[in-house]
């Protein structure tokens, strides 16, 4: 019988690309979302392994994991776009903390999960000019971060009191296909692909580590099956940042154009960090992960990829 896996948030950008990778292991994947931000058809799985639940609804999550009985739990759902975030500050924490906890606590009762995985951010980092490990003191910047740090306690008091495996990960700059916000590369594909060779942008000179969502699908896995037990955090990133410029250059090598940037002021923000790099050798230590996807052969798979419409003010 197949292991039974059980992704919130798997409708959307991460959680659709992590769904894909185990089901391609064969294992049996249910997927718990609330369709405000993913998009139904991007998780992998039959109507009747795809649950349209909120979870701040502590009964429905409950009766969910209850029902589903999966040997593993991936925590994926989240508000993570941070303009939104610093827009709508309490429904942000609500459904990151109130929203976690409905999970962790439903995961605590069932007796059939052995397995927690929580995603968290790098956003949770303080402004730094090397390479962060996990060991680097915490200081998010933003509401997000702050929520995401929040989770991050959570998971560790639940495989204390439960002895479940939990593990967090840092997720860094994600991309690739089926983006569900805005974030820079999805905006600067859909420029291009709307025929603009001007792009308008906000901050130009933070620089990113860039990880294709394939890549971080595969480094899941990875850690799923790396036999690891009580409580771990690890990044989740490439371990090479780009900044905005070079990032418009990797399209301008594909494309094979030129491509000129106007910075429009209501896209810039106000408070931004200038660096923000994964060092990833815990991850490499702990699994023999290394990842696949150059920035240049992410976006040229881009290029040609179908856009998602981002939905109304979530964008």
């Amino acid at each position: 019988m197949a292991e039974r896996v059980l992704i919130t948030g798997g409708a959307g950008f991460i959680g659709s690309a992590v769904a894909n990778r185990l089901a391609a292991t064969g294992k049996e994947i249910w997927v718990l979302d609330d369709l405000s931000f993913g998009v139904r058809e991007l998780a992998p799985v039959p109507d009747e392994r795809f649950l349209r639940i909120d979870i701040r609804d502590q009964r429905s999550v409950e009766d969910a994991i209850a029902r589903i009985a999966p040997a593993q739990v991936l925590h994926l759902a989240a508000v993570h776009f941070i303009p939104y975030c610093n827009a709508h500050p309490v429904e942000a924490a609500d459904i990151n903390i109130n929203g976690t906890i409905h999970v962790l606590d439903a995961c605590a009762i069932v007796g059939d999960v052995r397995q927690v995985f929580v995603a968290s951010t790098a956003a949770v980092y303080p402004i730094a000019n090397e390479a962060m490990s996990e060991e680097h003191p915490t200081g998010p910047l933003d509401i997000y971060g702050t929520t995401k740090l929040a989770t991050e306690r959570f998971a560790s008091d639940f495989a204390l009191r439960t002895g479940i495996a939990t593990i967090v990960g840092r997720f860094f700059n994600a991309f690739g296909p089926n983006e569900t916000n805005p974030h820079l590369i999805p905006e600067i594909q859909r420029q291009v692909r709307a025929g603009q060779r001007v792009l308008r942008l906000g901050n130009l000179e933070p620089k990113r580590d860039f990880i294709h969502t394939s890549d971080m699908a595969n480094a899941m896995d990875a850690l799923l099956g790396a036999g690891l037990r009580g409580y771990h955090v690890f990044n989740i990133g490439r371990g090479i940042e780009y900044s905005v410029r070079e990032v418009v250059e990797a399209f301008e090598r594909q494309l094979g154009e030129p491509l000129r940037i106007e910075v429009e002021e209501k896209r810039v923000r106000k408070v931004e960090r200038l660096h923000l790099l994964a060092d990833v050798g815990k991850l490499k230590r702990a699994t023999g992960w290394e990842p696949q996807w150059s920035i240049d052969e992410g976006i040229a798979t881009l290029l040609n990829e179908p856009l998602l419409a981002w939905k109304g003010e979530h964008a």
